[in-house]
């Protein structure tokens, strides 16, 4: 199994402000992601919905999607990979409308949402402490359970997508639409940070946020997180 600790510490983090448009990577030998969180999520009765499918984007969730898409149109998007789960799946497909030309969409398991959340799934946030009682196992040591994933597996099948892209697609520009929790897994195996809960939040991709990530080879050379695009929040969304 190839190595998944691909720190090179070359890493960095842009500025909070606003970022309007991106643009193509500069060196055409090359290739770059966007790993993209998906948007936010119709879910008024704050359900853990993990790999529950169904739970479709909120009006502020496709206000957003379109703001990424505007975002990306500069940057020569020529595929758009993304979990199989709808709110990916959606949020790909908004993107993918603002984009000229409207680049193919690809549904990738690797890309689905943690394993784990199998078992919480179903339940409001505030019980799960009381009808999950193994969440605290998780929360103290990831993989030590049957069915959990390690940051390891976890963000190493982010970053392994990466890899098979680079090879198969030299040269070309790929979104990539998953989930926090692998996400931000890959971010820490990018940046060779501790493996532990405090590292999972303290940097963290936030709904519609991404890292841009700069692979030669299948080296990653540099990436960054660019916040999500502010909008405005829709009067539906505004509880």
């Amino acid at each position: 199994m190839r190595p998944t600790r691909l720190s090179t510490r070359a890493g960095r983090r842009v500025p909070t402000g606003p970022r309007s448009a991106l643009t193509e990577a500069s060196d055409p030998h090359l290739n770059r992601f966007y790993l993209i969180r998906h948007a936010d999520v119709e879910n008024p009765h704050r359900i853990l919905y993990g790999h529950l499918d169904g739970f479709k984007l909120s009006a502020l969730g496709r206000a957003q999607s379109a703001a990424l898409g505007e975002r990306l149109r500069p940057a020569g998007v020529s595929r758009i990979v993304h979990s199989p789960l709808t709110r990916a799946l959606e949020t790909a497909q908004i993107i993918a409308a603002r984009l000229t030309p409207a680049p193919p969409l690809e549904a990738d398991f690797d890309l689905r949402e943690a394993e784990f959340s199998r078992y919480l799934q179903g339940v409001p946030y505030w019980q799960i402490p009381v009808r999950r009682p193994l969440w605290l196992v998780h929360k103290a040591r990831r993989g030590l359970l049957p069915g959990d994933e390690s940051y390891e597996a976890m963000g190493g099948r982010v970053l392994r997508m990466v890899r098979r892209l680079a090879r198969e697609r030299p040269g070309e520009t790929i979104a990539l639409v998953s989930h926090a929790d692998p996400l931000n897994a890959a971010w820490i195996l990018l940046d060779g940070r501790p493996q532990n809960e405090r590292e999972m939040h303290r940097k963290s991709i936030d709904k519609a946020g991404m890292l841009q990530l700069d692979v030669d080879g299948e080296t990653p050379k540099a990436w960054e997180y660019i916040p999500p695009p502010p909008v405005d929040k829709p009067e539906s969304a505004a509880a």
